[in-house]
């Protein structure tokens, strides 16, 4: 708990047997009430992995939902779990644990009802070894967001994600994409309904076993990021009738 706040960790997992552990390790179980992994039909032992370290809440989809699929599970059962704080951290172990405390402690104390890790904040994507065609885009695209959404956000791409239940119940998360867009289909919900989000500055580290989408699906990703930026802007004008916005 903290500050009488149930906090839940949901771990959305592909292919994570080898980077499961650490991650769990430094997890900091005086201030994390639960733990949810959605495994999401991942050919190798991430199940066996999770339950070997006694995660009490291991979900299996059946088929391949994709990554905005594995999201919806984790979300709907971190709410019936009864999570006050819901934190998404990628058991690929490219963002770091150890940034927890804070990211709780800034919705625990209602300084901001969201806080996203942002690798762009500071040095840390580079240094961390992000490819730099991807460190070209993720500024291009974010400048392009911020421009159409009328915001400020230093990266709208991290996958290192906290939320309060009341924005998550507040917002339709369920008629977001199932695909990698979806992380940008719940930012326009968010803004839509006039949250703010904080950020925290986050090293990252690029290595053989984390996950990452090749460039061909990183440019179907990009336009898919316009398009959600651009539509919200319709929408805000009155010009597009977005049921995502509704």
């Amino acid at each position: 708990m903290y500050r009488n706040k149930k906090v839940i960790i949901v771990l959305p997992a592909y292919n994570a047997a080898q980077t499961l552990e650490r991650t769990f390790r430094e997890i900091p179980d005086d201030l994390v009430d639960d733990i949810v992994l959605v495994d999401d039909c991942s050919p190798d032992d991430t199940i066996a992995v999770a339950r070997s370290l006694g995660i009490r809440h291991v979900i299996c989809h059946e088929k391949n939902k994709g990554y905005g699929g594995n999201q919806k599970t984790c979300y709907n059962k971190a709410l019936e779990l009864g999570g006050d704080i819901i934190v998404m951290l990628h058991p690929d172990y490219q963002y770091t644990p150890l940034l927890l405390p804070a990211i709780i402690s800034i919705i625990g104390n209602d300084l901001y009802p969201i806080v996203f890790a942002s690798r762009i904040l500071g040095k840390g994507a580079l240094n961390g070894g992000m490819p730099v065609y991807k460190y070209i885009a993720n500024r291009f695209l974010t400048f392009t967001q911020n421009v159409l959404m009328n915001q400020k956000l230093s990266e709208y791409h991290t996958g290192y994600r906290a939320y309060s239940a009341e924005v998550l119940r507040s917002i339709d998360f369920n008629k977001c994409s199932d695909d990698f867009v979806f992380d940008n289909e719940i930012i326009a919900q968010i803004f839509w309904k006039g949250y703010e989000i904080g950020e925290i500055t986050c090293p990252t580290k690029y290595f053989e076993e984390a996950s990452s989408i090749n460039l061909q699906r990183s440019i179907v990703y990009g336009m898919g990021v316009l398009k959600v930026s651009l539509l919200y802007a319709l929408a805000k004008r009155r010009l597009w009738n977005w049921h995502l916005v509704k």
